[in-house]
């Protein structure tokens, strides 16, 4: 998981601008679906398209971290072998 989560913060680095917003769409919702599994009455604030890769990273850890990451590894690898 800490691989492939690097692997996409490295990459959207890389991603032209209008790439990055592009694929912004189905990073957001992976975030929102691994918040979700936390906290689903908290909404997660949208700081754009530069911090996705971070605010990812964070919610899939919180997710394993109350056990709640079933599926997550899966939708995780989907994404980075997705991204452009």
């Amino acid at each position: 998981m800490r691989d492939d989560l690097d692997r996409i913060r490295r990459r959207w680095a890389e991603l032209p601008v209008a790439r990055a917003e592009q694929a912004a769409p189905a990073v957001r919702r992976l975030v929102e679906e691994a918040a979700a599994r936390t906290a689903p009455e908290v909404p997660v604030p949208d700081l754009g398209a530069a911090v996705l890769p971070d605010q990812l990273t964070v919610v899939v850890w919180d997710a394993y971290a109350q056990g709640r990451g079933d599926g997550l590894a899966e939708a995780v690898s989907a994404l980075r072998r997705g991204l452009p």
